[in-house]
This record gives structure tokens, C-alpha cells and sequence, in this order.
């Protein structure tokens, strides 16, 4: 890994990619459920709809902001292929486009671990990684975040286009250096967001009908919270599986209140970021990136719907974390891609079982779930102690070789 020759990063990414082409066109057949009828069933359905012009107004399993409707549009640049095929092929390029960024960024003197963990965590997740949008916002993300050490204000405007694709990525802008790289990135970001969310409203009905969609959701089968219930079924609890809103979810007695806790850990996490971001005072080169991994961790653990896609985010993040040699992420990234692979097992590969609540399902979910909230609690931790508990303010934070004299004059943090 300390050589800067890449030919071992392109063979071992050529050959999984490969494989991962051969299990979605469906050469290679993975037992389980199949994840690609969200592409040629639902995805190709919503694109029928957002092809005249308006977005899926009675359709609840439409949940994402207007920019996701680009992503659900753009197999059309493909029309000699079939959606399902060009749609695959796109998320090929999406994943290509991020090993790119990376190894890029490798060359400009940064860490070759963090490119490993994209090449090789990845194919963890199987071959959910082209049935779904997310490489595509993952992509985004990626690009923002390594734009975030020299170019805030770029930063600002990809993170705000990511955050209208997925919402997600709003969060990758909270470890964003105090002061004007500060002013500069939230700035930039909210006026993109505004603008483009206003174009969306006029040139599109329903641009934002999805934020009325999620009223009654029950608790998703592999989210943390659904471990009562897989439980408790076990002791005669009387509620049912049953696909709502576009996903495996329990509903029945107590689901309501599983539901509310899960949002009340929700708000408690934004409270520790909040927490963090005033307590900081010492930020690395590495820091912006540490801190968009936390708070994702914290967003998706205590989620009531962990979906395996939103692994895709958690390796992205990962990856851009260990690029950075100051990075105090490497324990919670190895726990993120253990993760991401107890999540390939359980689904698609043992789903059945996941939801049959019986003993490997559970165990898988007890697994995974312990893994995520590991790699959060620990994320948390070390970010504390490295900004808060670690240097003080006045230690001037040395930028990376490769960064401009502008943001030499950034390294102690300032007021926000």
C-alpha cells in the first residue's frame, strides 16, 4: 500500500466491479430476494411519471427530495439501452467516479488506505451497490467533502445539491473550519439549496408532497429499534410484518412508540453535534471529514429505518476519513465495513430469515446493528477527544502539504 503505483487498486477494483455488473445484469445469481426490481419495477415506474413533468403524487414509496428526480431521469441519456441496463451502467460510472476522486486525491500525497476501503468495502455490500441511487449521491458527497479543506464554498454548493437528492448529506458540512470557511460553506450551501429547491417548485408539481408521505410508517425490519420486536414475537407479540411504504416494517402494539423513541435519539444525536460543534476548538485536515462520518453514523443508527443501501454512505464517508493521515476514524471505519458486510448476509443473502425473526436473522441483526452503534459510539469519542479534549485553540492545526497559503491562515480556529 506505501507504493504509488495503482496497479493493484485498478485490478482488485476492475475484478469486483465486474462481478458486481454480472450479479445485476444477472449472470451470476445471488440467492434472495432480488434487489433489482426496485430498478426495473419501482425506479422505471417513478420515471415514467417524472417524465411529464410532475413528480408521483399518489405514490407514498416516493420519499426523496426533488433533486433525487435526476437521478430516477437519467438512464434517458442511455436510450439505446433498457432503463434497468442503462440505469445499471450509470451506477457503474458513478462508482468509477469515485474511485477516480479518490485515487486522485492519493496522488496529491494523501493516504492509500482510504482508496483501499472504497475498492475493497464496497463489493461488501453486494450488488445492492448498482440496484440503487445512493453510489450516485454517494459520489456527490465524496466529491464535497474532499472540496471541503481548500474550497468551502464549492463545498457548500455540492453538499447542498446532495442534500437535494438524499438529505443526507446536509450533515457533511457540520465539521466545516470555524470562521470564514464556515460563513463561506453554510452560505453557499443554503442559497444553492434555496434556489434550486425553488426552481424545483415551479417548474415541477409536488416537489415536496414526499415530506407528507411518512406519516404512518412502522418500524423497518433492520433498523435498531425492530430488535424489540423480533423479540418480542418471540413471546407471542401480535403485530405483523408486512411491506409498508416501500419497505419490511413491523406494525402493531408498541410500533408507534418504538417509532417515537427512535426519533427522540434522533433529536438527542443533533443535540451532541450541536454540543461538539460549539465545544470544538482544534481542527485537522482530517476533521471536516471525521465529523460528516460521526454524524451519519449517529443519523442512521438511531434511524427507524436502516435501509443496506444507506451502507453505501457509511463506505463513502469511510473512505475520504482515511485519506487524511490525522484521521482518528480507522477503528470505527474497520467496524463500518464489518458492518457492511453482516449486511450483504442479511440481505439479501438470509432476508428470509430476518424476517421470519428466528434465530440466524436475529443473530445477524444483533450483529450488525452492535457493529454500527460500536463504530458510532467510538466515532463520537474519538472526534470529542481530538477537537475538544485534544489541543487547544491556540495550537495553530498544520493544513496538508498540498493545501493553498489561504487556508495556512485558517489553521487556529477562530469564532464561528
Amino acid at each position: 500500500m506505501k507504493t504509488r503505483n495503482p496497479a493493484a487498486l485498478l485490478a482488485v477494483w476492475a475484478l469486483t466491479r465486474t462481478l458486481l455488473l454480472l450479479c445485476v445484469f444477472k449472470v451470476v445469481v445471488v440467492p434472495g430476494p432480488d434487489v433489482t426490481s426496485d430498478v426495473s419495477v419501482i425506479y422505471q415506474g417513478w420515471f415514467e411519471v417524472l417524465r411529464t413533468g410532475t413528480f408521483p403524487l399518489d405514490d407514498v414509496t416516493w420519499q426523496y427530495p426533488p433533486a433525487a428526480a435526476v437521478a430516477i431521469l437519467s438512464p434517458a441519456v442511455l436510450p439505446f439501452l433498457s432503463y434497468p441496463s442503462a440505469f445499471f451502467l450509470l451506477a457503474f460510472l458513478a462508482d468509477a467516479a469515485v474511485f477516480l476522486m479518490l485515487l486522485y486525491a492519493d496522488r496529491r500525497g494523501m493516504a492509500r488506505r482510504g482508496v483501499w476501503v472504497w475498492v475493497a468495502g464496497l463489493p461488501l455490500l453486494g450488488q445492492t451497490v448498482y440496484a440503487r441511487y445512493d453510489v450516485m449521491v454517494t459520489a456527490v458527497a465524496v466529491a464535497a467533502l474532499l472540496a471541503a479543506a481548500r474550497h468551502p464554498k464549492a463545498a457548500g454548493v455540492v453538499a447542498a445539491v446532495g442534500a437535494l437528492l438524499k438529505v443526507w448529506p446536509a450533515l457533511l458540512l457540520v465539521g466545516v473550519r470555524r470562521g470564514r470557511a464556515t460563513r463561506e460553506a453554510w452560505g453557499v450551501a443554503a442559497m444553492t439549496a434555496g434556489g434550486l429547491a425553488l426552481t424545483f417548485v415551479v417548474a415541477m408539481p409536488g416537489a415536496f408532497a414526499f415530506l407528507t408521505f411518512q406519516r404512518d410508517r412502522g418500524t423497518e425490519v433492520e433498523s435498531l429499534g425492530a430488535l424489540v420486536f423480533h423479540v418480542a414475537r418471540r413471546f407471542g407479540w401480535s403485530g405483523t410484518v408486512q411491506l409498508n411504504y416501500g419497505s419490511v416494517e413491523f406494525l402493531g402494539p408498541s410500533v408507534h412508540l418504538v417509532s417515537v423513541l427512535a426519533q427522540g435519539l434522533t433529536v438527542l444525536a443533533f443535540g451532541w453535534l450541536v454540543l461538539w460543534r460549539l465545544r470544538a476548538r482544534a481542527w485537522g485536515a482530517g476533521t471536516p471529514a471525521d465529523a460528516a462520518l460521526t454524524a451519519v453514523l449517529l443519523f442512521t443508527t438511531t434511524s427507524r429505518v436502516i435501509s443496506p443501501q444507506y451502507m453505501l454512505w457509511l463506505v463513502g464517508l469511510a473512505a475520504v476519513c482515511l485519506l487524511f493521515h490525522d484521521s482518528r476514524m480507522t477503528l470505527p471505519v474497520w467496524l463500518v465495513l464489518g458492518a457492511t458486510f453482516v449486511t450483504f448476509l442479511e440481505f439479501p443473502l438470509w432476508f428470509s430469515h430476518v424476517v421470519a425473526s428466528d434465530t440466524l436473522g436475529l443473530t445477524l441483526l444483533l450483529v450488525r446493528n452492535g457493529l454500527l452503534v460500536a463504530a458510532t459510539l467510538s466515532a463520537c469519542r474519538r472526534l470529542w477527544r481530538a477537537t475538544v479534549a485534544g489541543p487547544r485553540a491556540s495550537t495553530p492545526v498544520p493544513a496538508p502539504p498540498h493545501a493553498a497559503r489561504s487556508d495556512l491562515s485558517e489553521a487556529a480556529p477562530s469564532g464561528r
